[in-house]
């Protein structure tokens, strides 16, 4: 199933996995580093961490998208789920900050009954 969104967050129709204008940016520069335009970002979770899911996010090949994923285009980059981690991340929003302290990637996850400290792992 593919479903096309804008990364412009402020869209209130908006669904699956919305990521920021600055968490785009920066998935891009990494990307670019990793070595390829032919990589998407898949996002998901697995059991563990300190509130006993963890958010699990890395770069993939095109090739490896599953006919069951969910996949999200932003402005050409694909951002893709399995549908497992769909149903504890949906509406997920992923944000990027660089500040010194407390920065890197946020996931805001409205599905999400407890947050640990770090930001990582959810209930």
């Amino acid at each position: 199933m593919t479903t096309t969104t804008q990364a412009n967050p402020a869209s209130a129709n908006q669904k699956g996995i919305i990521l920021s204008e600055s968490a785009l940016q920066q998935v891009l520069v990494l990307r670019e580093q990793q070595g390829g335009k032919d990589l998407c970002l898949r996002v998901g979770v697995r059991q563990g961490g300190c509130s006993g899911m963890s958010y699990t996010m890395d770069f993939e090949q095109l090739e490896n998208i599953r006919e069951d994923d969910e996949v999200f285009d932003y402005e050409g980059f694909k951002v893709v789920s399995d549908p497992k981690s769909m149903l504890y991340i949906y509406g997920l929003m992923l944000d990027y900050s660089n500040e010194m302290i407390g920065g890197g990637f946020q996931f805001t996850n409205p599905n999400a009954t407890q947050t640990c400290g770090c930001g990582t792992s959810f209930s």
